[in-house]
């Protein structure tokens, strides 16, 4: 279970009561843990208790001058700290500065420009609790995208079929899920836009409405109902999600399709190059009110449909090249599970910034079958 990460701290040394407790108050309403100090080595202590991830400096303090409490911060705390002084000559600014100083405002200051700088320092080097924030995200948002794919190997008479996926350091939005029918299999393999938990989310919501609709006949009135369905979650979020849906016919090998701005499903034949399988409309969510025709494949004992995300393709300096790749890695393989896991590793793990994902459905030679 992921601990929930601490809050911000922010310690601030300033000795004017009204001043202090303005300051004390716009932290607060940033998501800041507040102590405070009314002078510089009682607030030299409380920064070294406390272990901020944010300081605030007055430079005319009672005991100290504010540059050599900064100094004496600086020796064991690499907090971001703000000085703030009526003196607004350049000269102190630039020694305030080469003090160690983060950021220097001058007094009289408004609450928003404080806001807006701190924002500013924040986002240059997040804090310690803000990365534990986002690890603890991560590590939510890899649980979320474990959960949707399928929990059990799928087995089909006649077919070899096996899927690979491997998260990316930023966790993004792929995945991919099969269930059995009685007639053969669906496949879904989408890719939600984005990166964290927001992507990880919509990618469940896309794997709910698509298992919804696995009873209806037409596959295409299908996937149209499931679109709109999950319009409105894209919407709201600014997202889009490509999306390549079959439908597996065992007897016949037939794969009825509709592809949603997907475009990496290649047909390849035990001989020969890869055909890759064209993309039959944009992501669902980019345009209100498309349609997406349903495409047909015939799978011959022998071919494989391969699907995979543009983790892979990122790799190549080109759509050839991937192609190429792909269908080497097809080819060479004597099972499904071998290829999937050959493709995964043409997107090494240490190099690649996207999430990889692999699915292969291999019919069977009629030998191997029989």
């Amino acid at each position: 279970m992921v601990s929930p990460p601490e809050s911000r701290r922010a310690v601030v040394i300033e000795d004017d009561p009204d001043i202090r407790g303005l300051l004390v108050r716009v932290l607060v309403k940033q998501g800041f843990d507040v102590t405070h100090a009314g002078a510089g080595l009682p607030g030299v202590e409380e920064v070294r208790r406390r272990k901020p991830d944010l300081v605030t400096l007055d430079l005319n303090l009672p005991d100290l001058d504010g540059l050599e409490v900064c100094k004496l911060l600086r020796e064991f705390s690499d907090a971001f700290i703000v000085m703030l002084t009526a003196r607004a000559d350049e000269l102190d600014k630039l020694t305030g500065l080469d003090n160690g100083a983060d950021e220097y405002i001058s007094k009289p200051f408004s609450p928003r420009e404080l806001q807006s700088r701190i924002n500013a320092l924040f986002r240059r080097r997040p804090s310690a609790a803000a990365e534990s924030a986002a690890r603890g995200e991560l590590e939510r948002a890899t649980e979320v995208q474990q959960s949707l794919l399928p929990k059990e190997d799928i087995r089909v008479a006649g077919y070899d079929v096996a899927g690979v996926f491997r998260p990316s350091r930023n966790v993004g939005g792929d995945f991919y899920d099969w269930y059995q029918t009685p007639e053969g299999l669906h496949l879904t393999f989408a890719d939600a836009m984005g990166k964290g938990m927001g992507a990880a989310l919509i990618a469940a919501t896309v794997r709910a409405v698509m298992r919804s609709t696995g009873l209806r006949q037409d596959l295409d009135a299908g996937f149209a109902s499931a679109s709109r369905a999950i319009a409105t979650d894209l919407d709201s979020s600014n997202s889009f999600v490509t999306l390549f849906h079959a439908r597996l016919d065992a007897a016949s090998g037939r794969v009825s399709y509709v592809d949603a701005g997907h475009g990496l499903a290649l047909h390849v034949q035990p001989a020969g190059a890869a055909d890759r399988l064209p993309s039959g409309g944009p992501p669902v969510g980019a345009w209100p009110g498309t349609q997406w025709p349903q495409a047909e494949l015939d799978l011959a004992p022998g071919d494989s449909l391969v699907v995979v995300s543009d983790g892979v393709l990122d790799v190549f300096g080109s759509v050839e090249e991937f192609t190429d790749a792909v269908q080497q890695a097809t080819q060479s393989a004597a099972s499904a599970n071998e290829a999937s896991n050959s493709i995964l590793a043409l997107a090494p793990a240490e190099t690649a910034e996207d999430d990889v994902t692999v699915v292969v459905v291999r019919r069977l030679p009629v030998e191997v079958a029989a």
